[in-house]
């Protein structure tokens, strides 16, 4: 009977799911995207602090009744079709994990698509899994990779059309730092790469290149493409090992160069985003929280020094807005930390900002940063459980092309063509990076090239997608919901609602979670 009770219940489940698509996208009708080219939605009765005094609150007093008074949350908790998908023991499961539902958030398509088969989905995670430990690796790879593309767009790519000699050339870049002069003098070598010390190894593969006339006319357009290799010489042998991967990073770093650039965002901020592509796809999918960090980046790269803290304002930004007006106020408090009921259970990390003079005089010099914090609290939230990953060297790139990063707040879909370029160029370079040092095998490896930005997006938790990989129900609700997860994602208050650390609980005390259990 109970094993009956649970089908029926699953049923159910999988009944909410097939319709909360079209629920969804009668919600996104009344939350258009946020920007400046688009309305702001202000909740009818948000709530709103007073001056906060230490022992008003505790920490988590003011989340939960918060999101509960948002209008995303009124009005998806009053529409059926989601309260039967929340109901489900896949979206409860989901809903518990604020992390991995921002992962999904950034690219629901390739999440859905790819938990409709869970083998695969398991080889995604698995494959994160293996290759986690190289991650710093890979981005710094990454960084460097994106920079030269930059500069030598069309060089690079006319090289990655040949992925064999494109590996060689980077295993040991130095060898042909020579040809920079002289483009002729290796479209000479490469047709007689048999005799050639350098490319005797892949000749079949550098006579191919020799012979491609399109390719060499970028070449001698731009031969000092060759000292831009040698310049970052151990970046580029780090992922020699995979030369489809890193052909393939190539590709990704000349379109995410061309997104980011049309844009006006500057070289030298490039780099900070190949290193942070994870950071970067949080804040496209929540434009406000991307315009506001533009807009007061070195207070946000102060907090960014201290996630622990940060991650405590995010998730209670209005709690936090009485410290707006007053910067020294917040030192104080955040001083005395552990008597400070909002600040209480980090007090440590608190202490720690308010003993941080370069800090302090960050934000003594930009209280605003609080308010702004405020006036877009779902919008933050939903970046509290990844506070970590919101580097003070990306928060001062956008502060340092502030203008570029607000114009594209309202660009929706060259924000989202940006980010996932990033990531797929992140995966494409874990991948080559990974197969160099022996750590992925070639299963891993194809999965994650199958699969770029959900396995750029798992590297951020890998355990958390490796658990949700045997989560049978948290499949289902993923895979046969394909147009609801696309629809919320779309959405920015929507999306944010999603990854919100509190939505779980919000749940609960609305009861939703609770509505098909019996």
């Amino acid at each position: 009977m109970a094993a009956l009770s649970n089908n029926n219940r699953y049923l159910v489940s999988i009944a909410g799911v097939a319709i909360v698509a079209a629920a969804a996208y009668s919600v996104g009708r009344v939350y258009p995207p946020l920007g400046p080219t688009a309305g702001t939605i202000t909740p009818a009765d948000r709530y709103v602090s007073s001056q906060v005094g230490e022992g008003d609150v505790t920490l988590g007093d003011t989340a939960v009744p918060e999101l509960m008074q948002t209008d995303a949350f009124q009005l998806m908790v009053k529409d059926p079709s989601f309260r039967a998908l929340a109901a489900s023991p896949g979206f409860q499961a989901l809903a518990g994990q604020p992390q991995l539902m921002s992962a999904l958030m950034s690219n629901p398509k390739a999440f859905s698509a790819l938990a409709a088969n869970p083998q695969a989905f398991a080889g995604v995670a698995s494959a994160a899994q293996q290759a986690s430990a190289l991650s710093g690796q890979s981005r710094q790879a990454s960084a460097a990779l994106l920079s030269a593309v930059a500069s030598h767009q069309a060089a690079m790519s006319a090289l990655a059309g040949h992925p064999a000699a494109l590996a060689a050339i980077s295993a040991n870049p130095q060898a042909f730092a020579s040809f920079a002069n002289s483009a002729n003098s290796f479209q000479n070598a490469a047709s007689k790469a048999a005799s050639n010390a350098s490319m005797a190894s892949n000749a079949a593969a550098f006579a191919s290149l020799a012979s491609d006339n399109a390719a060499m006319k970028a070449l001698a357009a731009d031969p000092s493409v060759f000292s831009a290799l040698a310049a970052n010489a151990a970046a580029f042998k780090a992922l020699s090992a995979q030369p489809q991967a890193l052909a393939a990073a190539v590709n990704s770093a000349a379109s995410a160069a061309h997104q980011l650039q049309s844009a006006g965002v500057s070289s030298s901020a490039l780099s900070a985003l190949a290193a942070n592509p994870q950071a970067f796809a949080m804040l496209a999918s929540q434009p406000q929280a991307l315009a506001a960090i533009a807009s007061h980046s070195n207070a946000f790269a102060a907090l960014a020094g201290h996630p622990q803290a940060l991650s405590a304002i995010l998730s209670q930004g209005s709690a936090f807005s009485s410290f707006a007006s007053n910067a020294s106020a917040f030192q104080n408090a955040a001083s005395k930390a552990s008597s400070n009921a909002l600040m209480a259970s980090k007090a440590s990390a608190f202490q720690n900002l308010a003993a941080d003079n370069k800090a302090m005089s960050a934000l003594n010099a930009d209280p605003k940063v609080f308010s702004a914090i405020g006036n877009s609290a779902l919008a933050f939230a939903s970046l509290a459980s990844n506070a970590h990953l919101l580097s003070a060297q990306l928060m001062s790139a956008m502060g340092q092309n502030a203008s570029a990063f607000s114009n594209m707040a309202s660009r929706a879909s060259q924000l989202s063509a940006a980010s996932q370029a990033l990531q797929a160029l992140n995966a494409q370079s874990m991948v080559a990076s990974a197969a160099t040092a022996g750590k992925l095998n070639a299963a891993a490896s194809q999965a994650a090239m199958a699969n770029p930005q959900a396995f750029a997006a798992m590297m951020a938790n890998p355990q958390a997608f490796a658990a949700a990989s045997q989560n049978s129900a948290a499949l289902a609700a993923l895979s046969s919901n394909q147009k609801a997860w696309a629809a919320l994602a779309a959405q920015p208050n929507l999306a944010a609602l999603m990854a919100n650390p509190s939505l779980s609980a919000a749940l609960n005390q609305a009861g939703v979670s609770q509505s098909h259990s019996d």
